[in-house]
Formats: C-alpha cells, structure tokens, sequence
C-alpha cells in the first residue's frame, strides 16, 4: 500500500484528489493539510510514502516543502501537482529533489500511475515542462528571490529589510540586481516577469 499526504489549500481539489486515490486499490491517502505549516507537521507526524503537494499554499510552498524534506532527510518522496506550467517551477522543484511534477490537467488515471513509479525509485515529470525546463536559466539566487518576492507583496525596502535582518542598503542592491538581471524597468515588472517565468 502506497501512503499519501495530500497537501492542498482548494478543498474541493483537495477532496477530489483524495476521493480519486482512494479508489485505487494499492494507495491510501493517510492525511491532508491546507497549508504548508500544518503539511510540514503531518509529514514528520504520518511519514507517509509519498507527500503530494500543490505549489501555491499559504505558510509554506510546495517547493519550500520538498526544500525541508531533503535538508532534513526524511524518507517522504515528492510530488508536485499544480495547475502552474512554467519550466522555471519545474527546475527548483528538481533541485528540491522533487520525484514528479504533474499538472492538475492530467486524467486521474496518469496521477495514480506516476505515484507508482515515484513509490518504485522512479521519476514522473510532465515531458513537455522537462523540454522547456533546461531552455531557459534562472538568473536570481535564493537571497534575490526572497527579496523580490516581498517587494512584489507590496513590502517597502525598509519593511524587507527588517523581515529579513538586512540593512535597507543591501535590500536595495538585491532589488536593483534583480532589475538588472531581467532586464526591466522597475521591481514591478521584475516581480511580474519572474512570476511569469517561474522564477519565485
């Protein structure tokens, strides 16, 4: 029997992923959460075989789930299922040491068969986000993103500097490198431009 964590913030997408895996006769889902924090505690609580996650939650993304997993070494395997197609997604995910990354498009029938080959050491990735993935780099580093990220929530450089512990000057250095490195005009269209692509 294959265990499954379901985290999911939709609780209709996440009922009916849940309803759909349990009429498999080799899965069980043994747990779900609706945000990130609450999956972080029923993964260390359950240790399921499998953590399927969305990427946008609130507390925690699915990405800086599979990030805990892998620092901590537990044994959960990672799966990421969302509705974002975006290469940029699919490469930090790989780096997290995401097994698969689906899209919420795919038959049930597809999801269930991915989380088999994940559960047997194997990898299941969309094929056409794997070409996409490599064609194109990500140029921000983590510190970049998670300034970039406070700033696209509308957070002034002082108030960044203070969530993170930096100096304003050095916030602004991130930001004015963020702007540099994509080309555009303002963090605005920074934030825009790496949502878009991913990036954050």
């Amino acid at each position: 029997m294959i265990r499954i964590l379901l985290a999911e913030d939709q609780a209709m997408v996440r009922g009916a992923l849940s309803a759909l895996l349990n009429l498999e006769t080799d899965i069980e889902v043994i747990g779900t959460a609706a945000d990130g924090e609450s999956a972080w505690r029923e993964l260390q609580r359950l240790q399921p075989d499998i953590l399927v996650t969305d990427i946008e939650m609130p507390g925690l993304t699915g990405l800086e789930l599979a990030q805990r997993v892998q620092r901590h070494g537990l044994p959960s395997k990672v799966v990421i299922v969302t509705t974002f197609a975006r290469s940029g997604f699919l490469r930090r995910a790989l780096d997290a040491g995401v097994q698969g990354y689906l899209l919420k498009d795919a038959p049930a029938e597809k999801l269930a068969e991915a989380l088999r080959q994940v559960h047997r050491g194997g990898r299941a990735i969309d094929p056409q986000l794997a070409v996409e993935a490599w064609s194109e780099a990500d140029p921000l580093n983590d510190r970049e993103r998670q300034v970039l990220r406070l700033a696209g929530e509308g957070r002034s450089a002082n108030e960044i500097a203070e969530q993170l512990g930096l100096s304003h000057g050095t916030v602004r250095n991130y930001l004015s490198e963020c702007i540099g490195k994509l080309g555009v005009a303002n963090r605005i269209e920074a934030h825009r431009l790496a949502r878009q692509k991913g990036w954050l």
